[in-house]
C-alpha cells in the first residue's frame, strides 16, 4: 500500500495538515487500512525532503499545512499511470501456513481449510452487506464512491480466497496427502483440481452474495 502516493492523491485537491490527511485518508478507504497521525508526519517529512511538498503556513488552529509541488503533482501522475507491481507479491499469511501444514507432524490440514473457509466466508458476508449500506449512500454521498470499490475489491479478494481453499482440498486429495471427506483414501476419481467445487459444496456461499455481489471472472 502506497501511502505516499495516497497523501500526495489528497494533498492535491488543497492544502492539509498531517490529521486531517488521515482522517480523509481513512474515510476514502473505509478505514480499511488504519493510519496514526505518526506514520502520516514521517511520510510527510520524507516526502518534503525528497521535494514532492513543502509546508505553506499553518490553518488558524495553528496547524502547519503542507501542500503539493510540481514534482510531487508529476510524481503523482507517474504513480497513476504505472501499473502496481505483481513480480514480488506480498507475503501472504495463509498461502504460508497451508504450505508449512503439508507434512507436518499432528496437523489436520483438512481442519486448518476447513476453518479459514468459515473465516473467509464469513468476512464475504460482513463486506457485502457493507456494500449495500454503501450503495444506499451513494446517490446522497459521492464520497462513497471510493469505498464502494474497496469494499468490491475485498468481496473478490474472498471469494477468489475461498475458490483456492477448495482448490487446494482438491489437489491434496488427488494427491492422496488428505482422504476423501467421508474418511475413504482418494483412490476413486475426483474433480479436476484446476475446477472449483460447485458454490452448493461450499454451505453459506450463496449467501454471502447479494444480487449485485461481483463475480469471478465476470
Amino acid at each position: 500500500m502506497s501511502i505516499r502516493h495516497g497523501l500526495l492523491a489528497l494533498l492535491e485537491r488543497g492544502p492539509r495538515y498531517g490529521s486531517q490527511l488521515r482522517t480523509e485518508f481513512e474515510s476514502r478507504t473505509g478505514a480499511t487500512w488504519p493510519l496514526n497521525v505518526g506514520q502520516v508526519y514521517t511520510t510527510l517529512g520524507r516526502l518534503e525532503r525528497d521535494g514532492l511538498v513543502t509546508q505553506d503556513g499553518e490553518d488558524l488552529a495553528g496547524h502547519a499545512l503542507y501542500v503539493i509541488t510540481d514534482a510531487g503533482r508529476s510524481e503523482l501522475k507517474a504513480w497513476f499511470r504505472r501499473p502496481v507491481d505483481r513480480t514480488s507479491p506480498p507475503r501472504d499469511e495463509l498461502a504460508i501456513k497451508l504450505a508449512m501444514a503439508v507434512g507436518a507432524p499432528g496437523v489436520d490440514i483438512r481442519e486448518v481449510i476447513q476453518s479459514q473457509r468459515r473465516h473467509t466466508i464469513k468476512a464475504m458476508q460482513d463486506y457485502t452487506r457493507l456494500k449495500a449500506q454503501a450503495l444506499e449512500a451513494v446517490p446522497a454521498d459521492r464520497h462513497e464512491v471510493a469505498w464502494l470499490l474497496v469494499l468490491e475489491q475485498l468481496i473478490f479478494q474472498t471469494e477468489a480466497e475461498a475458490r483456492w481453499l477448495d482448490h487446494c482440498e482438491a489437489r491434496l486429495i488427488r494427491l492422496s496427502l488428505l482422504p476423501e471427506p467421508d474418511g475413504r483414501p482418494a483412490d476413486g476419481p475426483v474433480r479436476n483440481p484446476s475446477e472449483s467445487p460447485a458454490e452448493s459444496d461450499r454451505p453459506g456461499l450463496a449467501d454471502a452474495r447479494s444480487s449485485d455481489t461481483p463475480q469471478s471472472g465476470r
